[in-house]
């Protein structure tokens, strides 16, 4: 698996490490990571991700490929309470506010004896950085702003205005390539299944048409035996 740039996501009962990044005064940190894996049939994976209290966990997953196109989803609590679960689904979105402790978020493909499935999921974590001790630190590097017109906290706005935005369109240009991969997949499998019937049906057709001429040609043999 490749580290994605704030959070490590490990597989099994790893849990998913945070390496809390360097933030600007009343930045949101928000830390996103996807990643896509296969499932095989009758498995069951779940990965552990931490979270701290008043914090926010968005997380998307898709069925990209497989039989049905379906996968059952779990999410858990610190606690091991329920707080999603999906049947049988293609994809779903869910987002929870979170308490101090590590959550468990599962994909289960036991009821599927043949076929595996490639999963897509992306984690969005909002407000995991210490946003008091941000600002204490802009406080050291901010002097003479009396003589300034702008302030700083419009300057703070713009830029968080602009982070918002970047990164609202690298999570809509990664679900993107997702939808993209799964309706290829469709695809090439619906072309496989259309030259594979197209053969048989012409291996029918040119029986069926050897059989015909067989019998139009014995209709008119003259089976008489000759009198010497």
């Amino acid at each position: 698996m490749v580290p994605v740039p704030w959070p490590r996501l490990l597989f099994g009962c790893l849990a998913l490490l945070l390496s809390p990044p360097v933030a600007a005064a009343e930045f949101t940190p928000s830390l996103d990571s996807d990643f896509t894996f296969t499932l095989p049939a009758g498995r069951k994976e779940c990965f552990y991700q931490p979270m701290r209290k008043e914090a926010s966990l968005e997380l998307e997953y898709q069925v990209l490929d497989g039989a049905g196109l379906d996968v059952d989803f779990h999410l858990l609590s610190p606690k091991g309470e329920t707080l999603v679960f999906d049947e049988r689904k293609s994809d779903g979105v869910h987002t929870v506010e979170t308490e101090d402790g590590d959550y468990m978020f599962c994909f289960d493909n036991t009821f599927s004896t043949i076929s595996e499935k490639v999963i897509f999921f992306e984690l969005i974590l909002d407000n995991m950085g210490e946003d008091g001790q941000d600002q204490e630190d802009w406080k050291k590097y901010v002097t003479g702003t009396d003589l300034l017109d702008m302030k700083l906290e419009d300057i703070l706005e713009s830029i968080n205005s602009v982070k918002t935005r970047l990164s609202k369109s690298v999570q809509i240009q990664t679900l993107l390539r997702a939808f993209e991969a799964r309706d290829r997949n469709i695809q090439e499998s619906n072309f496989d299944r259309v030259n594979f019937w197209s053969m048989v049906n012409l291996g029918v057709m040119v029986v069926v048409s050897a059989v015909q001429v067989y019998m139009l040609k014995s209709l008119f043999e003259d089976k008489r035996k000759s009198r010497t």
